[in-house]
């Protein structure tokens, strides 16, 4: 008997620029797709599917990331996609976002992609160790979800 097991996983790079926009600081986390995430892809399968993600949301709760998370615990700031829907290639959606100097500023220990500019479908979160954000400073994530 043949069993294949389809899994979903997901990693950031976050680079953190100074107001000369030189990058000061670079970090990789991993995150976990939540269980609503996992039913938004298995809903991208059918005829009408989900509206796509369209923004990325940074916060402040430490609260470890569980799959039944619907939310960030405490959302800071939320940015629109540089792509809507991300853009995909082979078994894997890239999604990138920049919040500029003065958006998400402070102790940031999560983040999270969803599909409104308020509320949504949470696909993804992470919660990792604290970045701190200065108000002159611009972060960009990029974010894979790998499909294996």
């Amino acid at each position: 008997m043949h069993q294949d097991l389809v899994k979903a996983t997901g990693r950031l790079h976050v680079l953190l620029r100074n107001e000369e926009t030189l990058v000061t600081r670079e970090y990789w986390f991993d995150n976990l797709v939540v269980t609503v995430g996992k039913n938004w892809i298995a809903a991208r399968m059918k005829d009408a599917p989900p509206t796509q993600m369209t923004h990325m949301a940074v916060g402040t709760s430490a609260t470890a990331a569980a799959a039944g998370d619907t939310a960030l615990g405490a959302e800071l700031a939320r940015v629109a996609l540089s792509t809507a829907g991300g853009t995909v290639a082979a078994n894997v959606v890239t999604y990138a976002a920049t919040f500029p100097a003065g958006t998400g500023t402070g102790a940031l220990v999560e983040a999270g992609i969803l599909n409104a500019v308020a509320a949504g479908t949470l696909l993804v979160r992470t919660v990792y160790a604290v970045i701190n954000k200065g108000a002159a400073d611009a972060m960009t994530v990029t974010w894979t979800v790998t499909i294996s």
